[in-house]
């Protein structure tokens, strides 16, 4: 008998909560960090944290990627699919990514004329300001990067395991809209669908879905999926914002 599988199941949301729990150590240590930042040597001592904060991603990253696998082994057991498999872990991101990732966030640290048109009215802040919301995107860009390690660890695993057919975007509750609107699709990834369109803060998990097994959407998740189908699929450009306007007029997003 084919079993079932569900975006809300009880490992989904065992998942989750892991997870979360995982990104709040990462912004605690991060937190931890600013002291590293001197503000009269800024050149020096910001490539000084970046590095340090490479070292959390790392290891966070490598704990939210073992999470991820005790998960899809969990879910295999459940399956009770054949064959043995061992679940590659995903590498960390390069450094080069992290990075990045960590210039786009202090790049309104910089010293700017603010005569200049150009300069922005984040840039015009006192730095003690803009150092605060650099602090915020940094650790927004990070719990993502550690995140995704494990997202991509359950979809490297459905590629690469012979019983995995493909895979499905579990969304909480509290998600944005576009979430919910990728969760509301189902099991529509296929084991060579390698993208998962994540933002910061995203905390959507990737569900495995095994050959013999189906996979049924959530009541919640269903209820996003008829209110796309009836509010924002006719109108082409415009979904997105009408299936927020709608899920506000739902219930299922605050009123903005």
């Amino acid at each position: 008998m084919a079993t079932a599988v569900s975006d809300d199941a009880d490992g989904v949301r065992r998942l989750r909560a892991a997870q979360v729990g995982v990104t709040r150590l990462l912004v605690r240590d991060m937190r931890g960090l600013r002291r590293l930042i001197i503000p009269s040597r800024l050149d020096q001592s910001i490539p000084d944290w970046m590095a340090a904060v490479r070292a959390l991603v790392g290891q966070y990253g490598a704990a939210s990627a073992g999470l991820a696998a005790d998960y899809y082994d969990a879910e295999r057991v459940a399956a009770r699919v054949t064959g043995r498999f061992t679940v590659p872990l995903l590498d960390p991101p390069p450094d080069a990514q992290v990075d990045s990732s960590l210039r786009w966030a202090t790049k309104d640290v910089w010293e700017r004329d603010p005569e200049d048109p150009a300069t922005t009215q984040a840039q015009r802040e006192p730095l003690e300001v803009r150092l605060d919301q650099a602090e915020k995107k940094a650790e927004a860009v990070a719990q993502k990067l550690v995140t995704d390690q494990g997202r991509g660890t359950v979809r490297e695993a459905v590629r690469q395991d012979r019983q995995a057919t493909a895979w499905a975007r579990a969304a909480a509750l509290g998600a944005c809209a576009f979430c919910k609107l990728l969760a509301s699709r189902g099991a529509v990834y296929k084991q060579n669908t390698a993208d998962f369109r994540s933002h910061d803060g995203c905390h959507c998990g990737v569900v495995p879905v095994f050959k013999g097994q189906r996979f049924e959407l959530s009541d919640h998740a269903r209820e996003w999926e008829r209110i796309y189908r009836d509010y924002a699929a006719p109108y082409p450009g415009d979904q997105l914002r009408r299936f927020r306007r709608a899920l506000a007029e739902n219930g299922h997003l605050p009123v903005l």
